[in-house]
């Protein structure tokens, strides 16, 4: 089997996936991606593209992103020309929607079964967008959200099937495209994340030695933003350490915002956080920014409380990580958290809007260590039972060999070279003379 994957990033949530599927000396992966960093796959071939520009600064804010959906689009029909040159045509092509990797592979390989990873589709009522009222939409709000859709739209359309990793998150997507859509999770590598008691953490590299605290609290993202909770977080440890003198913090973060609106008047809202609370002991609050995934797991093996707080959107993979680790969760009570934690049950729900509950809740767990055992015990039997790679991966392959079909005699793989990157055309001298063979750029 043939395929090819499409995504920004390298190698995001195809990677257990591609890794596998490259495993079998029947299969041919390649891996189409801006990523130009040297990471590697064992026996998967990545190739680049690249748009030939930004979108312009004077088109209209609503489809701004349409036109970087369009730009992306080309840049990847370019290296799939590329490919298609050198003899490679792919059985399936998974590509992560939305940003306009998958929109024109139909029109170079119109044969090719096209799997598309639908996350996200924007609302402006019931979702994210209107969830924190200190950031109200406006008239122009609902227009832009409904117009950023366009890229997704033509997904839908263009694709032979789908997945989406939960069912908020497919819950999203217009009822009529549902039946399209295959909810099914990327997976957790439940042999890697486990529980290990006792566990302490030590992480020279980033000056931490807490090999002496019983009471560590953990809070993991990708960024400190407001719509991971961050800031009632950061209320929410202020009264937790003023109580607990014991208490330790460990924040795995970058000091960045990566989803949703910045941080008022240019400042990150760590800065907002920590000006706001001056009284909080940053001895024992520590900022480990990001940390690759071999120290990641020692901090959740290490957690006596891991808190995920989150706006209703896309669900972290950080979340399921934390359950197969064994931890004590406390979660917002959110509609795409409540799919996978039942409160007392397999962790705690709490109001995301409340530092006062959030610090309560956090001090309870604290408090009650011990008891808290067979809580442990069922976050990681979620994570193995609805959740583990181990299991969850047969189905993606599953999935794919049943959209590639039956397979003819596989033709040899390529022996014609394949450009490490496709290079984008060069612009047009004149801006309204049209680009080599596929529109204006």
């Amino acid at each position: 089997m043939r395929v090819l994957f499409l995504h920004n990033n390298f190698p995001a949530q195809f990677r257990e996936l591609a890794r596998a599927l490259a495993q079998d000396p029947n299969n041919e992966v390649v891996y189409g991606t801006k990523h130009t960093d040297p990471v590697q796959l064992a026996g998967v071939r990545k190739v680049n593209y690249a748009p030939t520009r930004e979108p312009h600064p004077d088109v209209h804010h609503y489809v701004r992103s349409y036109e970087s959906a369009v730009l992306h689009g080309q840049a990847v029909v370019r290296m799939a020309l590329q490919l298609k040159q050198a003899g490679f045509e792919p059985d399936v092509v998974c590509s992560h929607s939305g940003w306009g990797n998958g929109m024109f592979i139909k029109d170079v390989f119109p044969k090719t079964k096209l799997l598309s990873y639908f996350e996200w589709f924007c609302n402006a009522e019931g979702a994210d967008a209107d969830f924190d009222p200190a950031y109200p939409l406006n008239m122009d709000d609902y227009l832009r959200i409904r117009a950023s859709n366009a890229p997704m739209l033509v997904d839908l359309y263009s694709s032979d099937r789908g997945i989406s990793p939960t069912y908020w998150q497919r819950s999203q997507f217009p009822t009529e495209f549902h039946d399209k859509i295959t909810v099914l999770h990327d997976g957790v590598d439940t042999n890697y994340f486990y529980p290990e008691p006792g566990a302490k953490l030590v992480l020279p590299e980033y000056g931490l030695d807490l090999s002496h605290v019983d009471e560590l609290v953990t809070y993991v993202s990708r960024g400190m933003d407001a719509y991971r909770g961050f800031p009632q977080f950061m209320e929410a440890i202020a009264r937790l350490t003023e109580r607990r003198p014991n208490c330790h913090v460990v924040i795995v973060a970058g000091d960045r915002v990566a989803y949703g609106p910045a941080a008022p008047k240019g400042n990150s809202f760590k800065d907002i956080m920590l000006e706001k609370l001056p009284s909080l002991d940053l001895s024992r609050v520590h900022f480990a920014g990001t940390m690759p995934y071999g120290h990641y797991k020692q901090v959740l093996r290490a957690s006596k409380v891991h808190v995920y707080l989150t706006r209703p959107f896309v669900l972290s993979w950080s979340l399921m990580e934390s359950l197969s680790s064994g931890c004590v969760v406390v979660a917002s009570d959110t509609a795409p958290v409540r799919e996978v934690i039942q409160d007392g049950v397999n962790g705690f729900l709490v109001d995301f809007f409340s530092p006062d509950k959030i610090a309560d809740r956090i001090e309870d767990a604290l408090i009650h260590q011990t008891d808290l055992q067979p809580m442990r015990e069922k976050a990681r039997q979620t994570a193995l039972d609805r959740y583990a790679l181990s299991t969850l991966l047969p189905q993606h392959i599953q999935l794919l060999e049943e959209l590639a079909g039956p397979m003819k005699d596989s033709p040899a793989k390529v022996t014609q070279p394949i450009a490490k990157s496709a290079k984008p055309a060069k612009p047009a001298k004149s801006k309204s003379a049209p680009s080599k063979g596929f529109g204006r750029v």
